[in-house]
């Protein structure tokens, strides 16, 4: 059955449930509900697992037991069966945790601290936007934020900035000549945040954000 095959794969890797749905960005009750036969994965949740676990889709739904079979990414004609499917090659970006709960950490030795994302995405790591204060720009709570290191920003884009202890994610405008910077949020009731002087030695850019992820 396809959950027994999908535990022994996941086993055979050393992660747990937990581990996982985290690396996959799935739920963790949507991957829990696999391996348990709650619910089947759809074609485009197949060819993710697929992928990560280097193996064909026969192999994952007990069509074959050759595990060392072509996999779905190289399988072209399987993706000329279907126009709204494409091959995805996955990157694991580390999670640094929450935008607006305290500063990141790096967590190396924390697999759950990392996200599967399109290989192509270029970024460093990535944040998890909580709160409103971007919800103009299509950022809401709980979405992933994707974000390349870079200690300066061009006026007008979109960064996450240490504030002391704190991590936020705002638009940017430095005026060099009054040495002022405001960090402007997407939604009006949010006031615009201004610092002046010595008050910018407490100010870092982590980076641009570059693109978002959202669970649906």
């Amino acid at each position: 059955m396809f959950r027994n095959r999908l535990s022994e794969l996941r086993k055979s890797k050393g992660y747990n449930m937990k581990q996982t749905a985290a690396m996959l960005n799935l739920p963790y009750t949507t991957y829990v509900g696999y391996e348990k036969g709650e619910r089947e994965p759809d074609s485009e949740k197949l060819i993710l697992l697929s992928n990560f676990f280097n193996c064909s889709i026969d192999y994952l739904i007990y069509r074959s037991d050759d595990p060392k079979g072509h996999t779905v990414s190289d399988d072209k004609d399987f993706y000329d069966r279907f126009d709204n499917l494409h091959p995805v090659k996955l990157k694991r970006f580390p999670l640094l945790g929450e935008i607006a709960c305290g500063k990141p950490i790096y967590a190396d030795e924390d697999h759950e601290s990392y996200v599967s994302a399109d290989a192509d995405i270029r970024a460093d790591f990535c944040l998890k936007a909580k709160g409103d204060s971007m919800i103009n720009a299509d950022i809401h709570d709980g979405d992933v934020v994707f974000i390349r290191s870079q200690s300066m920003v061009e006026n007008g884009e979109i960064a996450a900035v240490i504030i002391e202890d704190e991590a936020t994610l705002k638009r940017v405008y430095y005026d060099r000549e009054n040495n002022r910077l405001q960090l402007i949020a997407e939604n009006p009731k949010y006031a615009p945040l201004v610092y002046t002087g010595e008050e910018l030695n407490y100010i870092r850019i982590l980076g641009k954000a570059v693109t978002l992820m959202r669970e649906l």
